[in-house]
């Protein structure tokens, strides 16, 4: 992972992420409303890593009102975009979450649309079993591997997702699962010019640097709209995959 370059394309879709970001804001509602209905007790002490333009955070706040509740973003420019958070004595940090450290005896360390970007959720999920409490919680979405099947197929370029099972596995060491399931949403788009216009609005171009020439261009439009394309317009796959868990008791 390039982690600058992912950096740099979302400091740029810093003020088009939320208008643009539907599936992900619909994303952050489903996890929200998972939280409730699997964690009835209080949460003094969250942390959010990947917390973008805040979708989650104000909803983990909304919902919970912890004493402490710690953002985090690889893109410093997410940081602006929660103003409105910090003014109720929230706070930021800039950086890698799979590097820095974040305080111990957390009750809650979530994230939505984030997880996917990471080198090593292995190492990530061992990194929160230290940081959280006793009875604390990690629940995070992140996507699966039909995720944009369309760009992979077009362009022979994607993210290597994991699968649910492989996730639970991933975890399965140092948490109990609660709730774990995965949806497909697909959104649609008048031509495939569109869901460039759409991945870049949301920041989600980060792993290449491609060189668009107009042929490319017209390329990847023609493919694109000969595969993809159906009676509701030209598709793009989202496949979001939910999980809830608590740390296992030594």
């Amino acid at each position: 992972m390039d982690k600058k370059l992912i950096a740099e394309r979302f400091a740029k879709a810093a003020t088009t992420y939320t208008q643009e970001a539907c599936v992900q804001h619909q994303i952050a509602e489903r996890m929200t409303a998972l939280l409730s209905e699997h964690i009835a007790t209080p949460l003094q002490k969250v942390v959010e890593f990947g917390c973008g333009t805040g979708n989650l955070s104000r909803m983990i706040y909304s919902q919970y009102q912890p004493d402490e509740l710690l953002l985090n973003d690889l893109c410093s420019k997410m940081g602006d975009r929660c103003t409105d958070l910090f003014e109720k004595g929230v706070d930021f940090v800039e950086g890698d979450a799979e590097q820095i450290e974040f305080p111990n005896n957390r009750d809650l360390i979530a994230s939505c649309s984030t997880l996917q970007w990471f080198e090593s959720p292995d190492k990530f999920f061992k990194k929160c079993k230290r940081e959280l409490s006793d009875e604390g919680y990690l629940a995070f979405s992140t996507f699966g591997k039909q995720n944009m099947e369309e760009i992979r197929r077009t362009t022979n370029q994607g993210l290597s997702y994991l699968s649910l099972d492989e996730l639970c596995q991933s975890l399965a060491a140092d948490f109990d699962i609660l709730h774990a399931d995965e949806q497909i949403i697909e959104q649609y788009f008048d031509e495939p010019k569109q869901v460039l216009r759409h991945l870049k609005a949301t920041g989600v171009t980060g792993i290449s640097n491609p060189r668009w020439t107009p042929r490319i261009l017209m390329q990847f439009c023609e493919q694109y709209g000969e595969l993809f394309t159906y009676p509701q317009g030209v598709r793009l796959t989202y496949h979001p995959i939910y999980i809830i868990a608590k740390k296992k008791k030594s």
